[in-house]
């Protein structure tokens, strides 16, 4: 694992919570808004994309990267 690796029991709820839900949808979507994540979590936009950075940032099994910001940030999930 390298340094910047965020192992689960190092994320917060609120990153926890966005990373399920993340793995439960990789397999059938790619592209996630933060908008709606937040809707389905009771989120902010705001508080997804802030939170979705360690999980970009670490080694897991899905792979997140910021793809888009129209309307709110895209995230290409890869599993």
């Amino acid at each position: 694992m390298s340094a910047t690796a965020h192992p689960p029991q190092s994320l917060t709820e609120k990153q926890r919570r966005i990373l399920g839900y993340l793995r439960d949808r990789a397999d059938t979507r790619t592209y996630f808004k933060s908008r709606l994540i937040g809707e389905e979590l009771g989120l902010s936009a705001k508080e997804v994309g802030t939170n979705m950075t360690a999980i970009a940032n670490g080694e897991f099994d899905v792979r997140v990267e910021k793809w888009g910001y129209s309307s709110s940030t895209t995230w290409k999930v890869t599993a």
